[in-house]
């Protein structure tokens, strides 16, 4: 009996010495340990013990006291240092979702996926995980968008604690970038003309028809056009088209400019029929620079610097977004511009005279996103007005009439711009029709509510991740591109802009290498190309981004043909077919999680060039092809089989690939 005793106090002994070289095990909670640098998300903030729209956290009809409310796509990162047992918790859609879009959680343990949720959407039930982190240094908790391309989804982690011996710190998802230098890719245009315009123009007959012989080269420039339409004149000296076509059909037109240095001429195709905005619309937008504040004197700016530095290259349309709305309709129920506009006629006539065009926006609601009034119930009479100010595009968003249909079926979501479609078609004057942001789904309906384009994404802003998440996921709807109709996944964040969207103008946050990624993609994606920033302090590489005639001729093709997206070991590989029979490619670094797991390698990894490959044959090549790089202008030669290329840290490698016969 002794004997047991001693070997039980030996054993007992053991035990406490375990105990006491591993340390206590002690519960944390997430919703504890703040949100101040463990976290990136494409929408909102992190919020502690209610859901990411300031609502208590509620999942399937539950409220629960404590969590973490996120947005996908949503990444937090914990340092565990080896010393956790295990994490447990719950995970669901917040039932504060406008949309039941899909997503799905996972918890991330070095590299490796430790638990999944599986695709879920509002009103499904919490997921429950309780997850061993034995050995675990690092902890990602993310949230993923699942590929239906509604990106309003609120996610919780719910009641979430991790049972350590350690501590659990916070820890910077991923690398402050490397701010290189800013470096201009693009040649300069030379001194002979060069004509810019795209290879098809769509007008509708019996409205008044602009527009302009788009050329760069040394001024003075003579124009000529052949084979103009019946009713159209072209202004020999600033190259202006101008007039009225009565007769539907698809004319050839000769376009020609001619100056000291030399002369050039270029085939296109005006169609007259049902059909405008054949390829998308490229311009300007007051929104993302100066948001609520624009007024006359800054679209003056942006219409002056396109007419002087951008108009050759295509772009075309000068847009004022919210903002510019009287606080009350006259008697007539006329909606008026407020006194930041005090000549909006005038306005537009000086835009018109620059050979560019004037754009417009509004809301199916009683109010717009901004707050001002909206369209609802006046439909008929906006349009008329808009018509009889010269408006050539309206930019219509759904966010206020959220007010008065909260029902999300699609169908009731595309009845108003269907009201707005039959108003503006009782106008005479062709306005570009973009159904705008709030509406889920849009690309399955917004060619049948009248669309020319349709926003397929929520506001962008100039932060890589929420590029990346808006670009990246356009594959979903990219079937619906054709001409005449675009997906819209917003604003071009180049440039000066606005850091809350009207105030403390800065730099893009995006780094040079970023921006060329983001210039390519949407080019890529055949989608409206919208300046949003400070048009009257453009720099050198700005410029530089938005002025590469072969860059833009991939966005202006018109074939207007979907992008197609491969995803490789490195990123992904965008290809999109050209009306001559050759591809448009991107190859684009992405970086897995956009999650910095090694410190150690923040700074070497920013520097390095990775590495990527394009098998011909998944372009339908067999034979030799001749490769060009679209942004330096330069032959890179012929290639058989595979083309290989090095690609920047969040850069791109972009290139026209070429059967040769």
């Amino acid at each position: 009996m002794k004997r047991l005793s001693y070997i039980a106090v030996f054993l007992i002994s053991i035990v406490v010495l375990y105990s006491c070289e591993q340390g206590p095990v002690n519960t944390i909670w997430l919703d504890e340990l703040g949100r101040d640098s463990c976290y990136i998300q494409d929408w909102g903030t992190v919020e502690i013990n209610r859901s990411v729209v300031h609502t208590p956290l509620t999942v399937n009809g539950v409220e629960y006291e404590r969590g973490l409310g996120v947005h996908s796509i949503s990444r937090l990162f914990y340092k565990l240092d080896k010393k956790a047992v295990s994490i447990t918790g719950l995970a669901g859609a917040d039932d504060q979702n406008l949309f039941a879009g899909k997503l799905q959680f996972k918890l991330i343990g070095d590299k490796k996926e430790l638990w999944k949720s599986g695709v879920m959407k509002k009103g499904d039930p919490v997921k429950e995980f309780n997850v061993s982190l034995q050995g675990i240094d690092k902890l990602l908790l993310l949230v993923e968008e699942c590929g239906d391309g509604i990106m309003y989804d609120h996610a919780d982690w719910l009641n979430v604690r991790i049972d350590t011996r350690g501590e659990v710190t916070p820890i910077q998802v991923w690398a402050t970038p490397v701010r290189k230098e800013k470096y201009v890719l693009t040649p300069s245009a030379p001194a002979t003309p060069i004509i810019n315009n795209p290879l098809v123009f769509g007008a509708r007959p019996g409205n008044p028809f602009l527009w302009a012989i788009m050329a760069t080269g040394d001024r003075p420039m003579h124009f000529e056009a052949i084979g103009l339409p019946k009713g159209l004149k072209l202004n020999s000296n600033t190259g202006r088209i101008t007039g009225v076509v009565r007769q539907k059909g698809e004319y050839s037109v000769i376009l020609k400019a001619s100056n000291s240095k030399g002369e050039t001429q270029k085939e296109v195709t005006i169609k007259i029929g049902d059909k405008i905005a054949l390829t998308p619309s490229m311009g300007w937008n007051s929104w993302n620079c100066w948001g609520l504040s624009v007024d006359d004197s800054k679209v003056r700016d942006a219409a002056r610097t396109m007419s002087e530095k951008l108009h050759a290259y295509g772009w075309e349309y000068i847009n004022i977004d919210d903002g510019w709305e009287a606080a009350e309709r006259t008697a007539q129920g006329e909606l008026l511009p407020n006194e930041k506009f005090p000549d909006i006629k005038g306005l537009t006539d000086y835009i018109h005279g620059l050979g560019l065009k004037f754009g417009i926006y509004s809301s199916p609601g009683a109010t717009t996103c901004g707050g001002h009034l909206g369209s609802y119930q006046h439909e008929e009479i906006d349009a008329k007005t808009w018509a009889d100010w010269g408006v050539d595009y309206l930019k219509y968003d759904y966010c206020g009439y959220l007010e008065i249909e909260k029902d999300s079926e699609e169908k009731t979501i595309q009845e108003p711009y269907i009201v707005m479609r039959n108003a503006l078609d009782k106008v005479q004057r062709d306005i570009v029709y973009c159904v705008g942001y709030g509406a889920p789904n849009v690309w399955n309906w917004a060619r049948e509510a009248g669309g020319n384009q349709w926003r397929t994404t929520r506001d962008i802003t100039d932060e890589w991740n929420v590029v990346l998440a808006i670009g990246s996921f356009q594959d979903v709807c990219a079937e619906a591109t054709a001409p005449g109709q675009n997906n819209d996944p917003d604003m071009l964040v180049v440039g000066r802009l606005g850091k809350a969207w009207g105030a403390d103008v800065h730099d893009s946050c995006l780094t040079p290498d970023e921006q060329y990624s983001h210039i390519s993609l949407w080019c890529l994606l055949s989608a409206p190309l919208l300046i949003g920033c400070d048009m009257a302090d453009l720099d050198d590489f700005t410029l530089n981004l938005l002025t590469n005639r072969e860059v833009l001729a991939i966005n202006q093709d018109p074939l207007v043909s979907p992008a197609h997206k491969s995803l490789v070991e490195n990123g992904q590989i965008w290809s999109k077919k050209l009306h001559d029979g050759s591809y448009a490619v991107g190859f684009f670094h992405i970086d897995p999680y956009f999650v910095l797991w090694d410190e150690d390698d923040a700074e070497p990894m920013q520097w390095r060039n990775y590495g990527f490959e394009l098998p011909l044959k998944e372009l339908g090549f067999t034979g030799k092809v001749h490769v060009r790089d679209l942004w330096r202008q330069q032959d890179l030669g012929e290639v058989t089989d595979c083309f290989t290329t090095e690609v920047p840290y969040h850069g791109v490698t972009l290139v026209k690939i070429t059967p040769i016969q």
